[in-house]
This record gives structure tokens, sequence and C-alpha cells, in this order.
């Protein structure tokens, strides 16, 4: 009987603040420099705003705020990663987008309980280990919470140009 050959999976890594992550570059539409943002008002706190990205109108959520983590500040090396899921296309500004890697489930576990990370667990989808490091593999279907996306939906719409 073969044994089931692990799958593997190709990550976009990026990191904010002292942590590592990285998410299925099947989810990843492109990588922008940081741009002028559009303010929303009444949005929640981590909804950065919209920008326009070729005529189309993409919110951009703050991930560390997201995640209750500490960021850098920005700067050269910030970026923005649009991310589309569940039909919707998304924003996250993230301190710097360091590599695509491929990673074989062997390497990925699920979250263990003592796993130090200030990311709250719902977020994250495994652990990825590398030779010297950790790469937390993020959910983003959990980033948003439908409620959420009805709001971005909601201010995208509203941006729209005429």
């Amino acid at each position: 009987m073969d044994k089931e050959k692990p799958k593997e999976y190709q990550l976009v890594v990026f990191s904010i603040g002292n942590e590592e992550f990285g998410v299925d570059i099947a989810q990843v539409r492109e990588i922008v420099r940081l741009i002028s943002i559009t303010y929303l008002p009444k949005a929640p706190a981590f909804i950065e705003g919209v920008v326009n990205l070729r005529g189309q109108v993409v919110a951009v959520i703050d991930l560390a705020k997201r995640l209750s983590i500490p960021g850098a500040a920005r700067g050269e090396s910030t970026r923005i990663v649009v991310v589309e899921f569940d039909g919707l296309t998304m924003g996250m500004i993230v301190d710097s987008v360091s590599e695509v890697l491929r990673l074989s489930s062997d390497n990925v576990e699920e979250v263990p309980s003592v796993i130090e990370t200030e990311v709250q667990e719902h977020f994250i989808s495994g652990v990825g280990k590398l030779k010297d490091r950790l790469l937390v593999l993020l959910n983003l279907k959990q980033v948003l919470t439908s409620e959420e996306i009805r709001h971005v939906e909601k201010a995208v719409v509203n941006q729209k140009p005429e």
C-alpha cells in the first residue's frame, strides 16, 4: 500500500513585527507598495480604508491591528498584500514581504497550545517548521467576520467611482 504523498503548500511569506506569516499563494492576487489610502468613517479600527487598484476599489486592513500584535513603523518595505477568497478582494498592510516558498505538509502542524505567538489562535491554520524558524500560517477566512466583510463590501460599493 502506498503511503499518501505529503501535500505541498506554496506560501507567500511576510512579516509583522517579530512574527513571520504565510498565506497560500493561490489566495494572493498581487503585492503592491503602500499607496494612498482613503479613510472610511465608522469602519472598525483595523480597517485603514480603501485604495483604487487599476480601477477596482479594494478595502485595506492593517493586519497588525487586526491580529493585535505590534507592527513596525511604515517605511520603504511596507507592502499591501492583495488577497482574494470567498469572492472578496482585500488588501492587508504588512511590514515586509520576504519570499515565496514551498512547504511540505510533513512540516506543518496544527496549532499546539504551547506555541508562543501573540496572534489569537482562531486566525491560525497551522504552524510551518523551517530549519531555523517557525511560520504562522494564516487562515484568511477568519481574519474578517461575516459582519466585518459586509461592512467592507458596503463601504467599497459606496466608494465606487461613478
